[in-house]
């Protein structure tokens, strides 16, 4: 990633579960003195229920999950130009990352496979 693309983007380290989104993303964030965020985190309580009940999410579920997570990009953009923030997300369907692009938020997406 150039130095002119890494500005005001956020870095979403993605992968499916187990890949090590966390395990990239925590080091990566510290190496480049950025924030650290974990996707999971942003889920509402209403998917929090869902998910322990073992009940799978579906794409209505997921849209404020994605909408919260671009609105803390969107927050840690304004600190200021460079890198703003990374997060570890699984992000695999085109349509999520569509979705927190068109949020108005810099994204870059790199895909961790194992």
């Amino acid at each position: 990633m150039s130095a002119a693309s890494a500005a005001q983007q956020v870095v979403v380290v993605m992968g499916v579960s187990g890949t090590g989104e966390s395990t990239v993303g925590q080091p990566l964030a510290t190496r480049l003195g950025v924030p650290y965020a974990e996707a999971d985190d942003f889920h509402p309580p209403a998917n929090i229920a869902k998910m322990s009940a073992g009940t799978p999410l579906d794409d209505t579920d997921r849209a404020p999950w994605l909408d919260a997570i671009a609105a803390w990009a969107r927050e840690r953009q304004a600190d200021g130009p460079g890198l703003a923030g990374v997060v570890g997300c699984s992000a695999l369907e085109r349509s999520y990352r569509n979705r927190l692009r068109a949020a108005g938020a810099g994204f870059y997406f790199p895909h961790l496979r194992g």
